[in-house]
């Protein structure tokens, strides 16, 4: 998988208060089969974890959100975390980002409380998803088919319920990558 995966390029959007896990674990995937990765943040400045219970570490920012655009990447990944997804989905910028990778048929990963950002996208209306229990009536409200599976794919649309979940969460999001756009991902 490794050389089909070469050169090809995601994007993390995450801002502060982000679950640990669930940045540094799919970051670590990608990497190790050849992905470039950027965290992208909203003001390009580093971000800080939160670890399950605690503060975590501070993670550094590739690039700011107004600095790049979805012809810059292959993918993009949205971690949860309560206080991360909370403050993107109120953001046009980002909204307008994530959006941009459904309207390409590109591959999106959210994971948790993630799937926050893509109900407040508009893209989340008749697709098959999952995500941490919280959220699910969120998205039921939102149009969306919720189901409690570790991992759900919906025509690039890749979703998780909880760090528990990244082995599953990973695997599906790199074979995506590798069959690149989807006709089936759309806002």
């Amino acid at each position: 998988m490794n050389q089909a995966l070469n050169g090809k390029r995601v994007a993390i959007l995450s801002a502060d208060g982000f679950e640990e896990s669930e940045l540094s674990v799919p970051r670590a995937a990608l990497q190790k089969a050849g992905v470039e990765v950027h965290v992208v943040t909203p003001d390009g400045k580093g971000i800080r974890a939160w670890a399950e219970t605690e503060w975590g570490d501070t993670y550094d920012a590739d690039k700011s959100l107004s600095d790049v655009s979805e012809s810059d990447y292959h993918g993009l990944v949205l971690p949860g975390g309560l206080f991360n997804p909370d403050e993107l989905r109120m953001n046009e910028d980002a909204l307008s980002f994530v959006k941009a990778f459904f309207q390409a048929g590109k591959p999106v990963a959210a994971i948790c409380h993630a799937p926050w950002i893509l109900i407040n996208a508009g893209v989340v209306e008749g697709r098959k998803m999952t995500s941490v229990p919280s959220v699910a009536q969120d998205l039921r409200n939102a149009g969306a088919n919720w189901v409690d599976e570790a991992v759900v794919c919906d025509n690039a649309l890749v979703t998780s319920r909880t760090p528990k979940d990244l082995d599953a969460f990973n695997a599906k999001l790199l074979e995506e990558l590798q069959e690149g756009r989807h006709s089936g991902q759309h806002a």
